[in-house]
């Protein structure tokens, strides 16, 4: 393959290489872009030497020689071709255009554009009238008007993955507005705020019967995406379909394109409205709305064919860091393995999924199944899974207060739920409950 207005080649990484050049291009593209390492401009695969020391020196110059911070906008990956290391670089079109070099500011020496194959210094023109478009009303930006807020749930979903966060993580995740004051992004990621986040379940296929209500949030946004991730995952149990030929068993949505939708309405929210995503789950179909819509210069076309411009790229790289996203531009072309453009509506203020049950095939049949399956669960022990998944470390004496039951009672449904290899505990002291499909 050769270089195209969204590739570009080079053979070795050195200290005379302009790569802040080429980033800087990318991110002032409309569409991004990619950069390999270890092949030529003629795209012969020639291999890098030592993969893990450039890789750490790439995201060191990227990091630390461009401005506005492009954190979150970069994603460098180690691939192999015709059995040597490469290095892939995938960059989004960054949100605060213009990028330019630290070194030279905002001027034509730091400032770069893509035309054609090759990174071109931009005119001033051009610089002059990309700053004034820029979008000053980003999380970043806006001061969170809390500011004794704490952090240890987002420091153990960071040890939980081996990382740990120092002293000075708060700068070094872009959760501060100028030196001291922590940001909107902090305060959606601390331990306690005031952001709500529903996932309504219906009885019918109209919002009329509302049959649960289930709130989550008011903590650290993580725990909130993971909370929604394991209702929506309890509501997603395997049918058994029977055919004249076999048992086939099958899930009512396809939980890779239901995670990454879940994950895509958190990320590409717009939260300076205060309007979190929200879920709503109908007997024959899943509906994920977001707020905003598309990002400022990203078509539909692009954005169906992975062109990643992140709206809150703090966010995402927070999300990315924990293993929750996989590569930037990657999950709606997921979504879209198992569903089609026709499941996304945009409007000038909101982004909605709508994901058919068995991607409309199976529809009420395998609803019905569904519903009888889970019929052998009463209400009380229904709500218990509803509190074991709000809250993972619930203890037995809070169940029974939060229901108006004694302990003996919850303990009889937690035994049945047990039994029945819904539920399990990791450990019955200090551990954690564990909440399994229901089959």
């Amino acid at each position: 393959m050769s270089e195209t207005n969204r590739i570009e080649y080079k053979e070795v990484l050195t200290k005379e290489l302009d790569i802040e050049k080429e980033v800087i291009a990318f991110l002032n593209y409309h569409e991004g872009g990619i950069i390999y390492f270890g092949i030529d401009k003629h795209g012969t695969v020639l291999g890098v030497n030592d993969l893990d020391n450039d890789m750490l020196k790439l995201k060191d110059r990227i990091k630390n020689n461009i401005l506005p911070s492009c954190m979150g906008l970069f994603d460098i990956q180690s691939e192999q071709r015709d059995g040597k290391n490469i290095i892939k670089i995938i960059i989004a079109s960054g949100p605060e255009k213009p990028y330019y070099k630290k070194k030279y500011g905002m001027t034509e020496k730091g400032c770069f554009k893509r035309i054609g194959t090759a990174a071109e210094p931009m005119q001033q023109k051009m610089i002059d009238e990309l700053f004034a478009k820029r979008t000053r009303n980003s999380l970043g930006r806006i001061i969170s008007w809390k500011q004794d807020l704490k952090f240890e749930q987002l420091k153990i979903y960071y040890e939980s993955v081996g990382m740990t966060l120092n002293e000075h993580f708060a700068a070094n995740l872009e959760l501060l507005s100028g030196s001291t004051e922590y940001n909107y992004v902090a305060y959606l990621l601390a331990d306690n705020n005031s952001t709500s986040i529903k996932v309504a379940k219906y009885s019918s296929l109209t919002r009329v019967d509302l049959a649960e209500n289930n709130e989550y949030g008011f903590a650290c946004l993580i725990r909130a995406a993971k909370q929604v991730l394991d209702k929506i995952e309890l509501e997603n149990p395997t049918a058994t379909q029977i055919t004249s030929k076999e048992r086939e068993n099958q899930r009512l949505w396809d939980p890779i394109a239901l995670r990454e939708a879940v994950i895509n309405a958190f990320v590409h929210n717009d939260f300076t409205g205060e309007v979190p995503p929200k879920f709503e789950i109908f007997p024959d179909r899943i509906e994920i709305t977001s707020t905003g819509g598309l990002p400022e210069g990203l078509s539909q076309e692009e954005f169906f064919e992975g062109f990643s411009v992140p709206r809150n790229k703090e966010l995402m790289r927070v999300f990315k860091d924990l293993g929750m996203v996989e590569q930037l531009g990657s999950g709606v072309p997921r979504i879209l393995q198992s569903y089609d453009k026709s499941c996304f509506t945009f409007t000038d203020n909101f982004l909605r999924m709508v994901l058919p049950a068995n991607g409309g095939q199976v529809g009420g049949q395998v609803g019905g199944q569904v519903g009888g399956q889970v019929s052998h669960l009463t209400d009380r022990q229904k709500e218990v899974i509803d509190l074991i998944i709000e809250d993972p470390g619930i203890s037995r004496k809070i169940l029974s207060k939060k229901l108006g039951i004694n302990e003996s009672a919850v303990q009889k449904h937690i035994n049945t739920l047990k039994k029945k290899g819904i539920i399990s505990r990791e450990s019955e002291t200090t551990g954690f409950w564990k909440v399994f499909q229901v089959e």
